[in-house]
Order: structure tokens, then C-alpha cells, then sequence
């Protein structure tokens, strides 16, 4: 059975890039009727933030991702946490202490420096030839050390990757990584492969830096007479030609983009396409097609550009399609954050915004009319809205028809006759009908721009506060 695994370091947030690691590990394990495992690498403590596996999980939620082991859910391989397993590590570093595939280091990080200082790009070897006794005898004393793979100095090693073929890579380049650190805990380096092999990962699917450390990796596995698993490296995802996406450079969090306000799966369906291309170069999938659709060979050897201004296409059109009122329910922390407390008809509003926003926070823009005109203010609004060379227009205009608009709003708003007697307005007066529908708008919402025109601007507000609006600006003229 297909088995592959998400090994995230709880330091943060969900980046981008490890959203789309879990996310074709997920789809390679569903497609071929797998597990999708979950396993949390702790083993740097220092990094650890509070609360960081609970973000994980929950992204993770969110994208529509369910792991079938993991931290909560469980499993026949736990624990999930590599903090647990700790003397798992001890054991399998004793057998590669007994075999001479590692050794007892003392060196002290002065000697580590100086050796860096003296242009050294690798560990020499000094603590390899100490005895077993003497390194037992030195250990009881109470001296620091770690324990180091002893990787041959000469020779090479090669292995496969179904992304970028066979690839081979000289003993001599590699150095003999730290496997236990001083302080008893596993190093990635380490802990990643005794835990790959057994919660039986069959598929291992991560970041191309690791490329070139797979060799040492699989000396660990032939050392444990373990079989290797399929390696699937996967390009980096780019801000630039140049640069990794990056929280510094600004939002790289799958929560990011959740508060911004796009859609989970507007996001997964994005970067699924970020490395990886189906055979019919559609663009807008759903979880299941993209299951049905993913391969191997469609992932890319070369890097992808993070584009935000395609990614806010596709989940325009996710939006576009949900019901009214699942869009309503989406769309109410972002009226509490960006527009609270106003007098209007927000299931209404909802109605109008849905096929004009691209993301959900559109909202701050599209509904910046709402704070506009203050009915407590000596000027409820800017009057030179009103001169307008478009519909040659000014506040003379206003005052012609502001009489008739009240008029008309009081009597018909929200009968079928509003439209037509408001034309009718227009052609007495001897004006267009885009004339009227200008200042009318303005009248009421003191902007220029409302996403609607008066009459759905008097269903927005209710017919009371329309008309003490028109009377405001009638007051003030």
C-alpha cells in the first residue's frame, strides 16, 4: 500500500510551500488508494512556537486535507510527535555505534570554529579512530558529545528520483552529519529516516534542498538493511526569477491568504498547479479531480512564480458560484472587520458584492460608500461630487431634481413603478436618464462608485433612511 507523509517543524505558521508538499503527498496517496500520514518534527525545541501544531492541524483542515495518522487522530505507527520517540532514536543510533556506521564526537564548538576559521567546508574526521573504551570512559565523566555518521570518504553514491532521474553524488562532498545532538535528541537528518521506515513510508515527497542529502540518507538504510523509499523532490515555489516565496517578502502563510479572504480550495487548486500540470491543462479543479488527475510525471523539473493576481482570478470564480448564503456567512467577519454597525441590509449587500469582489476582503473597497455620509455631520458629503463632465452634471442639477427624487422615494421605492418614474423625472426636467441616476446615487450614498445603482442602493439602506438621507442633502443645499 502507498504510504506517504507531511513532517512539518511546528516553528509557525503553514507556509505556502509546505501547503503544497502535504498537498501532493496527499493527492499521490488518495490516488492510489493510500495513507496520508502526519508526523510533527520537534526535534529542534529551541525553534518550537506554542500553539504551532494546532495551526497545522487546522490549516490542514481547512484545505481539505484529512491525514489518516497523526497527532490526535492516531495510528498503528505512533506516537506521531517526534519528541516521543526519543529513545526510538537511541536504539537505532547504538546499532550504528556497534556496526562503526557512526561514532562518539567530542569536539568542542571552539575546535568546530577554528576548523570553519581555517577554511575547512566539512567535519574532519577527528573523533572517528577514538576507542570505544576511551569514548565510554569520557562519556562517564561527564564530557559533552554527539554522535556522527561515518560516511565513506571515497567512492559514490547514486540513487533515483522520479523528478529528476538518477542522481549521483561523490562520498567526498558529503560530511558526517550529527545523527544525536548533545543534548540526546535526533537530528532531522536522523530522525526522518528511522521514522520513514517504520511507519512504512513508501513515497517520500519534500523540498528539492534534500536532493543532494538523500545519498546520506540512504547510507543510513543500507546500514539498517532497510529498503529505500521513492524519492520525489519537488521545486521550490518562487516570489521572482530569483527569489523563494518568503515571509519576509510579505504574505507566504496559507492563513494569510485565508485572512485576505480567499477560498480554502481557491488556494489548494492554485498551488496545486505550481509545480505540477494535468494532461488537459484545465485550471479549475475540484479535490476529487485533482485526486483523479495527479501523477508523477506531470510534476515539473523547474521552479514556479507565485502569481497573486492569478490566484485572485480563480477564486473569483469559486466565489461566483457558492450559494447566497454560504457567500453571506463567508462574508461576515470581513463586514465586522471592515464595515461593523452599519444600518443596512447585509444579506442584501452580500447579494450585490458576490460578482463584483475577487476575495472576500474586497469588501473594505467595494463597501467604503457605507462610511461616506455621516447624517450627524454639517456636510454630509463632498458636494463636488456632483460636478461631473462625464454626465454634465453639478449641484444645480442636484437641486432641480432633489424635490422629485424624495418624492418618488417615498411614494414607489420598492414597487416595480421606481425605475420608470424616475426616467420620468429625468425626461421632464429635460435631462438623461444616466444624468439623474447620477446625482441620485450620490444623494444617498455621498460616493461616486456603489456596487449598485440608486434603486438597489434604497433596498440596501430601507426606504426610512433613504429618505432622511435625501432630506439631508436638501437641508444642506
Amino acid at each position: 500500500m502507498v504510504r506517504t507523509r507531511f513532517a512539518p517543524s511546528p516553528t509557525g505558521y503553514l507556509h505556502i510551500g509546505g501547503l503544497r508538499t502535504a498537498l501532493y503527498a496527499y493527492l499521490f496517496a488518495k490516488k492510489n488508494n493510500g495513507k496520508f500520514i502526519l508526523r510533527i518534527e520537534d526535534t529542534d525545541q529551541t525553534r518550537e512556537v506554542k500553539g504551532a501544531v494546532d495551526v497545522i492541524i487546522t490549516a490542514l483542515d481547512k484545505a481539505g486535507m484529512k491525514y489518516d495518522e497523526g497527532p490526535i487522530v492516531g495510528g498503528d505507527y505512533g506516537p506521531y510527535v517526534q519528541s516521543e520517540r526519543k529513545q526510538i532514536y537511541l536504539d537505532y543510533a547504538q546499532k550504528l555505534l556497534d556496526s562503526g556506521d557512526a561514532y562518539y564526537c567530542f569536539c568542542s564548538k571552539e575546535r568546530l570554529e577554528e576548523l570553519h576559521k581555517s577554511g575547512a567546508t566539512k567535519y574532519d574526521k577527528h573523533c572517528l579512530h577514538i576507542s570505544r573504551e576511551e569514548a565510554e570512559a569520557r562519556i562517564a565523566r561527564g564530557e559533552s558529545y554527539v554522535i556522527r555518521q561515518n560516511i565513506p570518504e571515497s567512492g559514490s553514491m547514486t540513487y533515483h528520483d522520479e523528478v529528476f532521474g538518477d542522481v549521483t553524488v561523490d562520498c567526498k562532498d558529503l560530511e558526517d552529519n550529527i545523527l544525536i545532538k548533545s543534548d540526546g535528541m535526533p537530528t532531522y537528518n536522523f530522525a526522518n529516516v528511522i521514522d520513514d521506515h517504520l511507519m512504512g513510508i513508501t513515497h517520500c515527497i519534500r523540498g528539492v534542498e534534500y536532493l543532494m542529502s538523500t545519498p546520506k540518507y540512504n547510507l543510513l538504510y543500507d546500514a539498517l538493511g532497510w529498503e529505500r523509499p521513492v524519492y520525489i523532490h519537488l521545486q521550490p515555489i518562487m516570489r521572482d526569477a530569483t527569489h523563494k516565496l518568503s515571509k519576509r517578502d510579505g504574505d507566504a502563510g496559507f492563513e494569510d491568504f485565508l485572512a485576505k479572504g480567499f477560498l480554502p480550495h481557491a488556494i489548494v487548486n492554485y498551488i496545486a498547479l505550481l509545480g505540477w500540470n494535468p494532461k488537459d491543462n484545465r485550471e479549475k479543479m475540484s479535490m476529487q479531480e485533482l485526486i483523479d488527475s495527479f501523477s508523477i510525471e506531470g510534476l515539473q523539473k523547474s521552479s514556479s512564480i507565485f502569481d497573486e493576481t492569478k490566484m485572485r482570478w480563480l477564486n473569483s470564480l469559486y466565489v461566483k458560484e457558492m450559494p447566497l448564503d454560504e457567500f453571506h456567512e463567508a462574508m461576515k467577519p470581513f463586514y465586522d472587520k471592515y464595515c461593523p454597525n452599519k444600518k443596512v441590509d447585509y444579506k442584501y449587500l452580500s447579494e450585490l458584492l458576490q460578482p463584483r469582489v475577487e476575495v472576500l476582503s474586497d469588501v473594505k473597497d467595494k463597501a467604503a460608500f457605507l462610511d461616506m455620509f455621516d447624517m450627524n455631520a454639517d456636510k454630509p458629503f463632498d458636494f463636488e461630487l456632483f460636478n461631473n463632465k462625464k454626465w454634465k452634471t453639478d449641484v444645480e442639477t442636484m437641486k432641480l431634481t432633489i424635490d422629485d427624487c424624495i418624492h418618488v422615494t417615498e411614494k414607489y421605492a420598492g414597487k416595480e413603478e421606481f425605475s420608470e418614474k424616475l426616467n420620468a423625472i429625468a425626461e421632464a426636467k429635460g435631462l438623461k436618464k444616466g444624468q439623474l441616476l447620477w446625482v441620485y446615487r450620490i444623494a444617498l450614498t455621498g460616493a461616486a462608485a456603489t456596487p449598485g445603482g440608486g434603486e438597489e442602493m434604497v433596498k440596501l439602506f430601507g426606504k426610512g433612511t433613504a429618505l432622511a438621507r435625501l432630506n439631508k442633502v436638501k437641508s444642506a443645499l
